[in-house]
């Protein structure tokens, strides 16, 4: 360096040296996963920005010299807006940690989520012209973070052998709170032979949609659900009012305030149909990343779920057969028993009056005809002897009716012994 007297040394021009950090800064975050944006103005006028940032915001709006709201106009009244404000306002920096950020309109509303740093840009005099906006995407970090605690519950509910109504009302209501935008979630079973979809949980539809849908044909053109079913594929109906398959259903949706339906079928380990995963939006929607990745993760939730309550039922099912038939030869063991008791007391029975025959036999031998039933037994009988009975051994007694009829149904080979007398008729016209 060479020194020249008298001569000082020129200072920087603000303009320029500012100029050139915002060069640097566009080197810097040119290329970079981060988003970088410099704004002019109260009304943040978008200077320049790095490709990242028109990724975020949607390529179709890469362009500068715009103010933020002609730019992004679906940002009025959201969080960013109001923190670039407060920094303007005062001069200091400021973060935002997930800070949320809902973007695009109509069928194409998305939600975002970004950490970003707010930094005042100043000039020569100190007074601040803008902000530096930098930040980082956390959108598949915060969905991801809900998702699995969310997620963890619904397993843990499975594992402990929840209901299976209760596991799905469960899985329901938490997509519902998941899904950036407002959805309804319906899952609906297949019938063990694929061709109707019953009710399963539907938490946030009327009870008059449910009912109607409750039992539909699995089929092509049957509304999102049953096309999804026949198909073992998902189909994606962004605008009811204008789809083929909702002719049938159109009306029905219209009174439910449904204007978009997006099915999955729910598919067991070996590809049978389990039922149909279905996402409802009030209005026409295209479906995000964030909506396709729930599905996906639910969608093979429900099948654990549902695979668990079949293999529960078979079980129960076997275990209910197999007490059945346990019963059923406990019944049968106690009827061989009653069977074999009253076996045995007939038996008894039937020696009891083989025995009084033939004592009655004995006690009239050579004696002439009773007057008084000889078949009493030890108590004896003071009815009139009216019938002559027989055994095979030749023992004959005479009896009254009674005693002679109880002879007759207990022992073996008794007749009446002589008709000749009488016996028959008087046991006949008893």
């Amino acid at each position: 360096m060479t020194a020249v007297a008298g001569q000082q040394p020129t200072a920087p021009d603000p303009a320029v040296t500012r100029q050139g950090a915002e060069e640097d800064l566009r080197a810097l975050f040119g290329q970079s996963t981060a988003l970088f944006a410099s704004l002019a103005g109260p009304a943040h006028l978008v200077e320049t920005a790095n490709p990242t940032f028109f990724a975020s915001i949607g390529e179709e709006r890469a362009r500068t010299g715009v103010p933020l709201a002609d730019l992004m106009p679906e940002l009025a009244g959201q969080e960013l807006v109001a923190l670039l404000d407060q920094v303007y306002r005062t001069g200091e920096p400021d973060t935002g940690r997930d800070v949320r950020v809902v973007l695009g309109s109509g069928p194409y509303t998305r939600e975002t989520f970004f950490d970003v740093t707010c930094e005042p840009r100043r000039d020569a005099g100190g007074n601040v012209i803008g902000i530096r906006l930098l930040g980082v995407e956390t959108t598949q970090v915060k969905h991801a973070q809900r998702l699995m605690v969310e997620h963890r519950a619904l397993l843990e509910q499975i594992a402990r052998q929840a209901p299976l109504a209760e596991v799905l009302d469960g899985m329901a209501r938490c997509i519902e709170n998941l899904a950036p935008q407002e959805v309804l979630v319906s899952v609906l079973l297949a019938d063990p032979d694929g061709r109707h979809l019953r009710h399963g949980a539907a938490p946030s539809l009327p009870d008059f949609y449910n009912k109607a849908i409750d039992g539909i044909a699995t089929g092509e053109g049957v509304g999102s659900c049953g096309t999804a079913a026949h198909r073992r594929e998902p189909v994606i109906v962004t605008d009811i009012t204008t789809d083929p398959f909702w002719n049938d259903f159109r009306d029905l949706a219209s009174q439910a305030g449904l204007g978009a339906c997006w099915s999955t079928p729910i598919l067991a380990r070996d590809g049978a149909l389990l039922g149909t995963f279905a996402m409802y939006h009030r209005t026409p929607r295209v479906p995000q990343d964030a909506d396709l990745a729930l599905t996906r993760v639910f969608a093979g939730t429900a099948a654990l779920a549902i695979e668990r309550h079949h293999i529960e039922q078979a079980k129960a099912s076997a275990e209910a057969r197999a007490k059945s038939a346990h019963d059923e030869l406990a019944r049968a063991v106690r009827a061989e028993r009653e069977l074999r008791a009253e076996a045995e007391q007939r038996a008894a029975t039937a020696a009891e009056l083989a025995a009084r025959v033939r004592a009655a036999a004995a006690a009239q031998a050579g004696a002439p005809h009773p007057e008084r039933c000889q078949l009493g037994g030890p108590a004896g009988c003071p009815a009139p002897a009216e019938i002559k009975i027989a055994d095979s051994w030749g023992d004959s007694a005479w009896g009254c009716p009674d005693h002679v009829e109880e002879a007759i149904l207990n022992v073996r080979s008794v007749f009446i012994a002589n008709e000749d007398l009488g016996g028959l008729a008087a046991y006949l016209n008893r």
